[in-house]
Formats: structure tokens, C-alpha cells, sequence
């Protein structure tokens, strides 16, 4: 029967390319799994659209961030843990309440998070707020042409986190606190408990209370993660993961930029309005997967999923219309908007499939058959209240103006803002695939396989009484190709097709066309050291069609932009080098760009063919190197690393772009007691200025200054 690495959920044989502290490799655990009294045999769970297939047999990159590498740095957001790989940047993150990234150059709907998959279902388009690294496993950057299977992904790749499962017949568990710069204060715990010869519960938690870098900005977290497992006999598993988060922070937009000057306000300035009080943001989430071996060759994999999420709260944003914005007249004098957001959704996933394997004459098949039903309902209520045109009369309290040169909060009457967007939004997806990996010989494989996904849309906008509904299906072909060179050398190449309905309406009421893609991928996969070195060389480019943006004028809504291009070349190298040397290396040349030509309609930029596409910069790296060792009989660690991110876009249809930026940092820890281990790490070690994305030169979220944090870990 397959057997399943604990806690990790791969198949057995199953590497993929680990961005962490330490090489990792899948391997067969039956002496743990045979712990408890019952002899349990399936103790991991696999992940969906996966099949069982080693790291050289996938035509396709597959990049891994595990726990190590994240602990190891201190990092506390997925953002912060996605700049490890430099396929992943960072896009508009809506006042720092969502995560929005690209992966190799496309990003999905502005309005809305990016899709990120949660154990492979669907779960990242909520409002949940920024998703903190607490109870991750390992988060896996699946790039390239998958979404013909994967289904309703971006072309440039999909990233899936992997959560902290329930080990069966184990106990285990670990508690820290930490202190960090600006009053910071975390707590976090993680325990495995074996309740019976089948049963464990894991459970996780995290708090978070303190200061940001910016002024007046608190914030404060707080989740509960935990996960059931249930083994039934030797061939069955059954796991429940429940998701609570809650994070209160005020909508910040960041800083503005004039004429090109960085320097125009400190990085540290708030330009909103403290009496908005916090955005609240909190997510409840239901996973339930059984899986089943039905023998030595086959297994089937059934689940659910459900999450809701709401965020609500007010902010005050720069406002940013030329002819309201007196900011252009005399350099000081901020005009903003008052919004109001209750952005209420709600996505549940049924999804099932059969993988197993069989040979015709002399050629063996190793199949993936699946089904999959998916719906998310976004309730978007959104109010403004705008500054009026600038002219001789137009007074400072009438403009809602803040000086930022020296603010002053609170001087004017908080306006009230009025409707401007009260919609719903209904996506249902239906989608089967099938994959099917041939080997020809004992060297050469063909990969091929299709989605067919049928999509029903709907938006009820109850401002205008429109109600548009739309129906669209597509095939979606996929295809690969995989030859061994050598023991250490593999070639790959792949084609693949894609097809995501876009969400929500323009401002007249038109449902947009779905976006569709092809991705064009070559690559060479190396193992050297004995497996403890593994990197990937690919080339790629992607096309889309139907390509949306924000629409500037109309908050909520977006607009067609038509046509985008994305090309390059990535490397990642992970593992461990002679005289225990931990390594990472990512870097990535990314050449994105709009293919069309279109006036935007509202502040009349101009977009043509050859422009690039905002927060995407042409080169970035990420290079780290860590040792373990140890000092007066204690064992420890220490490490550091770079990252580099070249000049960049910052507004659709400008000049304008945001420099680039070198960050460093620093980490280590040290065991001086069995159990208790010592840790710290410093952020942004030479107080660097940086800039994490822009929507325009009034909204550049500035990056946080050099940051420091120590901390002290249990375990048992």
C-alpha cells in the first residue's frame, strides 16, 4: 500500500526543490506510524491534483518553502515568507488588510486577495486579512502551466499551504514568546496530543499585540488552528482542520511620493485618521478530507471545505483625482476620502478524485481522475465620501485635508460616507480533469491531461437594480514532456492552457469575459550531493487574454485592459553544500507587459503594448546560507541572508516606478538547555528605505526599517 511521510503529507518519493533551513526528503515513516498501540500505517495526508510522482518525473517547477526557513528568519506573514522565492512579488495589499501577490509576473483580480489554495481547496479570496504563517507546514510555489488541472490558477503558478496536520499515535508539542521592535509582543502553541490508538488531536494557536513603524498604527492578532486525525484501519484517513482568526490593524495607504521624492514625508507618517478606529478583519474556515487506499496502486481522496470571511471598518485615503487633490496646488495640503468597507464572503469546495496506476503491454500509466465543485459569494458594501473639485473657495475642512508636513488629527467633523457600491457577486464552478503519465521508455515520459471547467457568474448590483448573469465552459489541455539524461539530470517541457472566470462587473453592469492563457515551459532539474542539493533551471512565457485592472474613478469595480505577456527566466537551488552549509537560491528575470493598447477611462492614462505591469520588477534574487553547530556543548545556528528586488512599476500607465532595493538580515538561535532553545533575528539590517507595492505616487505602501526580535521556544 502507499505509505505517507508523517506530517508532511507527500507520497513517498515526492521531493520537491525546499526552500529552508535544511534540505528536505520524503521517506517512509511506518516506525513512527507503528507508535500507538494499533499498527497504523497511513499517518500523513496527500495532497489533491498531486498524484504520486517524484520531483524529477513532474514537468513542471515546483518550489517549496518549509517551517524551517520560516522559523529560522522570524518570519510572521506569508508575504514575508513568499519573498524567499523570487517567482513571487508583491501587488497592492488593500491598506495591508489582504494578501495580493504575483506569481511570475500575473496577478489575479486587484479587488480581491489573491487565490492562494488552502491543502489544495480553494481559500484565499476571502477577507480574512493578511494570513499569518502560524500552523503552516510548508508553503509550495506551483509554477507554470498546472491550470488545466489545478483549475481557475493563474498561468504563472499557484501557491498551496500546506497546514499543520494531527500525527497520528504521536504526543509532541512547543510553546514560545517572543519580544520584538516596536513593542511587539507573540505568543504561539502547538500541540499534538494522541487520544487514542487512531485518534490526535494538534492543536495551534498564536497572539499578537503591539506598535507598528508607522505612527498611531496598533495592531492586534489572534488565531485558533487546530486539526483532528482519525486513522480507520491501516488503509483509511480522516482529518478535520477548523479555522479562527481574528486581526484588528487601521487601513493604511501608505505614503505619497511628489515629483519622484521618496523623501517627501517621513516613512513613518500617517496619512490617514486615527478616529476611523481599526478595520476588523476575522475568517472561520471547515476542511474534511478522507482518503482511502484501496490497494497497492489506487487511492481515492474525498473532501469539503467551507470558509467565511468579513472585513469591515473606516479609512481615510488620499484622494486621487488631479482636479480634487490640492496636494498639486501647494505641496502640503492632503485632500482624502472617507470610506467605509463590509466586505462579507463566503467559498465552499466539494471536491473528489481517484489516482492510481496500470500498464498496457510495455507501457506503464499513472492516472489522476477528478472532480471538483466550487462557490464563492462576495457581498461587497462599500460608501464614500469625496473631496469637491479645488478651486479659490474650496476650503481645507470642506477637502478633509491633513498637512503632511505636520499632521494634525481629528481637526474636522469625520464625514459620513455615502453608498457608491452594494453588490453581490456569485461564482459556481464545475469542473472534472484527468491526467495521464506515460512511460515510454525507462527514460522518457509524456504527461498529458485536460480540465473541463463550466462556470456560472452572477452580480446583483442593488444600487442600479441590475442583475447580470453570465455562463461560460472551456476545455483546457495540458501537456508535458519529461527525459531523464542522466542519474542526476533531468529535461523537461510543458504546455498548458488556462481559463478563470473574472469576477464582479464594470461600472455599467457588464460581466466581463473570463480570462484565458497559454504557458510555454522548459526546464532542467539537477540532484547533486547525494540528493542534498536539488535546483531548477526553467524558461517560460505566458500569454492572457481578458486581462481586468482596478477601475481608478470606481472603486469596487474594475476595467478590461485586454491583452498581457510574461516571460523569463528563473533558478532555484536549495539544500545543503559540503561542511554542512544550509543554502537557498532564487532569482528570476521577469518581463512583463500589457499587449493592448486602451485609454483608461477615468484619469486618461494611456496603456500601449510594451508597458510593464505594476509591482513586477525585471530582476530579483534571494540568496541565504545558515550553519548548524555547536558552542560549549550547546547546539545552535546562524545564518543570513539577501534579497534584492530591481525598480519596478508603481501605477498602471505612468512613468512612474519605485527603485529598487537591497534588504539584509540576520538570524540565529542556540539550545543551552534541552528543550528550551534561544532565538533572534534582525529584519532590514542596514535600514534599508524600501517599498513593498504602490497603486500610484499617493498610495506607496513604504517597507518596514530595520526590525529586531528575540524569543524562547519549549518543546517536548
Amino acid at each position: 500500500m502507499l505509505r505517507y511521510a508523517s506530517g508532511v503529507g507527500l507520497v513517498t518519493g515526492l521531493t520537491v526543490v525546499a526552500l529552508g533551513a535544511s534540505p528536505v526528503f520524503a521517506a517512509d515513516t511506518t516506525e513512527d506510524a507503528q507508535a500507538s498501540e494499533q499498527a497504523i500505517t497511513v499517518t500523513g495526508v496527500r495532497q489533491a491534483y498531486r498524484g504520486d510522482f517524484a520531483l524529477s518525473e513532474i514537468p513542471q517547477a515546483i518550489a517549496q518553502i518549509d517551517e524551517a526557513a520560516v522559523k529560522a528568519n522570524n518570519f510572521l506573514r506569508l508575504a514575508d515568507a513568499l519573498d524567499l522565492n523570487a517567482s513571487v512579488s508583491r501587488q497592492n495589499s488593500l491598506g495591508g488588510l489582504f494578501d495580493s501577490f504575483a506569481v511570475r509576473g500575473f496577478t489575479g483580480d486587484e479587488n480581491i486577495p489573491t487565490g492562494y489554495l488552502v491543502n489544495g481547496f480553494n481559500g484565499g479570496r476571502g477577507f480574512g486579512g493578511p494570513r499569518d504563517v502560524a500552523g503552516l507546514e510548508r508553503i509550495e510555489v506551483l509554477k507554470g502551466p498546472a491550470a488545466a488541472l489545478l483549475g481557475r490558477g493563474e498561468p504563472g503558478g499557484t501557491v498551496n499551504l500546506v497546514t499543520k496536520q494531527a500525527e497520528i499515535g504521536r504526543t509532541f508539542g512547543s510553546a514560545s514568546i517572543q519580544y520584538g521592535s516596536f513593542d511587539r509582543v507573540r505568543t504561539e502553541a502547538d500541540f499534538n496530543l494522541a487520544l487514542s490508538g487512531g485518534l490526535t488531536a494538534r492543536l495551534i494557536g498564536y497572539a499578537e499585540d503591539g506598535d507598528t513603524f508607522r505612527d498611531t498604527v496598533h495592531q492586534r492578532r489572534w488565531g485558533f488552528l487546530p486539526s483532528i486525525g482519525l486513522a480507520i484501519g491501516p488503509n483509511t484517513r480522516v482529518t478535520y482542520d477548523f479555522e479562527w482568526t481574528r486581526a484588528e490593524t487601521p487601513f493604511d495607504r501608505g505614503i505619497v511620493v511628489l515629483d519622484g521624492d521618496f523623501r517627501t514625508v517621513p516613512r513613518s507618517r500617517y496619512l490617514g485618521e486615527p478616529g476611523d478606529g481599526d478595520h476588523v478583519a476575522r475568517a472561520t474556515g471547515h476542511q474534511l478530507r478522507v482518503q482511502h487506499d484501496l490497494n497497492d496502486r489506487w487511492s481515492v481522496q474525498v473532501g469539503a471545505s467551507l470558509r467565511d470571511t468579513l472585513l469591515t471598518g473606516f479609512s481615510s485615503d488620499a484622494e486621487l483625482a488631479t482636479a480634487r487633490q490640492k496636494l498639486f496646488v501647494d505641496g502640503r495640503s492632503l485632500s482624502r476620502q472617507r470610506r467605509s468597507r463590509r466586505y462579507d464572503s463566503r467559498q465552499w469546495v466539494v471536491r473528489a478524485e481517484l489516482s492510481g496506476a496500470f500498464e498496457t503491454g510495455s507501457l506503464r500509466h499513472r492516472v489522476l481522475i477528478g472532480a471538483d465543485r466550487d462557490q464563492f459569494d462576495n457581498d461587497q458594501q462599500f460608501g464614500r465620501v469625496r473631496p469637491p473639485v479645488v478651486n479659490a473657495a474650496t476650503t481645507d475642512r470642506a477637502g478633509y485635508v491633513l498637512d503632511i508636513l505636520n499632521p494634525v488629527y481629528g481637526r474636522f467633523p469625520l464625514p459620513t460616507p455615502g453608498p457608491q457600491n452594494d453588490r453581490l457577486d456569485v461564482q459556481r464552478s464545475t469542473g472534472i480533469f484527468l491526467q495521464d503519465q506515460i512511460e515510454l521508455t525507462d527514460r522518457l515520459q509524456v504527461r498529458i491531461g485536460g480540465r473541463y471547467d463550466d462556470v456560472n457568474l452572477r452580480t446583483l448590483n442593488r444600487l442600479s437594480g441590475v442583475d447580470s448573469r453570465r455562463s461560460k465552459a472551456r476545455f483546457s489541455p495540458q501537456a508535458g514532456l519529461v527525459y531523464r539524461l542522466s542519474t542526476p539530470i533531468t529535461l523537461y517541457a510543458a504546455y498548458g492552457e488556462g481559463f478563470r472566470a473574472n469576477i464582479g462587473t464594470d461600472v455599467a453592469g457588464g460581466i466581463f469575459d473570463p480570462e484565458t492563457s497559454r504557458s510555454k515551459e522548459i526546464g532542467i532539474k539537477v540532484t547533486a550531493l547525494d540528493g542534498r542539493l536539488n535546483g531548477t533551471l526553467a524558461v517560460f512565457q505566458l500569454d492572457k487574454n481578458n486581462v481586468l485592472a482596478s477601475d481608478t474613478g470606481n472603486p469596487g469595480f474594475s476595467v478590461a485592459i485586454g491583452k498581457a505577456r510574461s516571460r523569463g527566466i528563473e533558478f532555484d537551488l536549495a539544500g545543503q553544500l559540503p561542511g554542512d552549509i544550509d543554502v537557498i537560491l532564487s532569482y528570476a528575470y521577469i518581463d512583463a507587459e500589457a499587449r493592448s493598447t486602451l485609454l483608461e477611462p477615468n484619469f486618461n492614462f494611456q496603456i500601449r503594448p510594451g508597458d510593464p505591469l505594476i509591482n513586477i520588477p525585471d530582476h530579483n534574487l534571494n540568496v541565504q546560507a545558515s550553519k548548524r553547530f555547536t558552542i560549549a556543548g550547546a547546539e545552535a545556528q546562524l545564518g543570513a541572508g539577501v534579497q534584492y528586488v530591481g525598480e519596478r512599476s508603481g501605477e498602471t500607465g505612468t512613468a512612474f516606478a519605485l527603485p529598487a532595493h537591497t534588504l539584509a538580515r540576520v538570524f540565529g538561535e542556540i539550545e543551552p538547555i534541552e528543550g528550551v532553545t534561544v532565538f533572534a533575528a534582525v529584519q532590514n539590517l542596514f535600514d534599508a528605505r524600501w517599498y513593498a507595492n504602490s497603486y500610484s505616487p499617493l498610495w506607496v505602501q513604504p517597507g518596514t526599517p530595520r526590525t529586531a526580535s528575540i524569543g524562547l521556544r519549549t518543546s517536548f
